[in-house]
C-alpha cells in the first residue's frame, strides 16, 4: 500500500471513529496544517472524508468567497471564483464532479447523492444563509458538522441561526452584485450582505450546552475534530439567541475584530 493510500485509510478510520457513519450527510470545515504532514496534501484528506462516507454518503464543504467578492468588487463566477477558506476547501471545489452553489459570498460545494437536493435552490436566497441555503437545509436532512482542526469558530452554520433572529449586528447595506453561473449566464441581483460591525464571532461558546452525541470531541491525524450533529446544535444555539441576540459574539473595536481569525 502507497503512503498517500495508508494516509486516506487512516483518515477515514479517524473520522469514522469520530462519529461519522457510512452514508452521512456531513459538511467539513478543514484546516490542512493542523493535520501534520499529509502525503499528497489536500486530495488526500478529501479521499480520506468520501471513503469514511462511502458511495451513499454525502460531503459538502463551504465555498466561500467573501474575501474576493467585496463591495469594491461585487463580482462572482461559479466556475472561476476561488474559495477563500483553506486549500482543502479549494481542492475540493475544483475537484471534478464536485458541484457548487451559486451564490456570492457563501456558496458551497458538494458530491454525492444529497448535491442537488442542498444546492439547487441556493441561488433563489438574497441573503448569505437564507431559506434555500445549504447550511438551513443541513438540519432536516440529519446532516452533521465535522469541525477538522479548524477549531469551533469557522462555523458559518451560525450565520444561518443567526438570520432566523435577525440580531442587531447581523446585516449590512444592501449590495447589487454580478454573478455568473455554470453557463456562462450573467446576471445582477441584489442580497442584503452580513455586516458584523463592532462584534467579534464566537461559535466556539455553543460546546459549553451541547454533551455527546450531540457534539463529539475526536482526533484525525494530528488534527482535534468537533463533530456535531447538525438538528441539536440548531435547537441549542437558536434557543441561546432567542434569549440573548449577543449569545455568540463580543464587542471590540474595529481594528480588533479585523485581526481577529476565524471569520465565517
Amino acid at each position: 500500500m502507497s503512503d498517500e493510500a495508508s494516509v486516506i485509510a487512516r483518515i477515514a478510520h479517524d473520522v469514522r471513529a469520530s462519529g461519522v457513519e457510512a452514508g452521512d450527510i456531513l459538511l467539513v470545515h478543514a484546516s490542512l496544517r493542523a493535520l501534520g504532514f499529509v502525503p499528497g496534501g489536500a486530495p488526500t484528506v478529501i479521499a480520506g472524508l468520501q471513503q469514511a462516507l462511502g458511495p451513499a454518503g454525502t460531503l459538502l464543504m463551504p465555498a466561500l468567497s467573501y474575501a474576493t467578492v467585496t463591495p469594491a468588487h461585487p463580482y462572482f463566477d461559479l466556475t472561476e471564483t476561488p474559495a477563500n477558506v483553506g486549500v482543502i476547501a479549494e481542492t475540493f471545489r475544483r475537484t471534478p464532479g464536485v458541484q457548487r452553489s451559486l451564490h456570492p459570498t457563501h456558496s458551497v460545494c458538494s458530491s454525492g447523492p444529497a448535491t442537488a437536493a442542498l444546492l439547487a435552490a441556493h441561488g433563489d436566497d438574497r441573503t448569505p444563509c437564507g431559506q434555500h441555503s445549504p447550511f438551513r437545509l443541513l438540519p432536516t436532512f440529519r446532516g452533521k458538522i465535522l469541525m477538522l482542526g479548524c477549531g469551533l469558530l469557522p462555523n458559518t452554520s451560525f450565520h444561518a441561526i443567526e438570520e432566523l433572529v435577525n440580531p442587531p449586528y447581523l446585516f449590512g447595506a444592501p449590495l447589487d452584485y454580478t454573478l455568473v453561473d455554470g453557463n456562462g449566464v450573467r446576471t445582477v441581483r441584489r442580497y442584503t450582505p452580513h455586516g458584523f460591525a463592532g462584534v467579534r464571532q464566537r461559535y466556539d461558546r455553543i460546546a459549553t450546552q451541547l454533551i455527546s452525541p450531540a457534539l463529539r470531541v475526536g482526533q484525525v491525524l494530528a488534527a482535534r475534530v468537533y463533530l456535531f450533529d447538525a438538528a441539536a446544535m440548531w435547537e441549542a444555539a437558536l434557543a441561546a439567541l432567542q434569549a440573548d441576540p449577543y449569545a455568540f459574539v463580543e464587542f471590540v473595536e474595529e481594528s480588533d475584530r479585523a485581526s481577529t481569525p476565524g471569520g465565517s
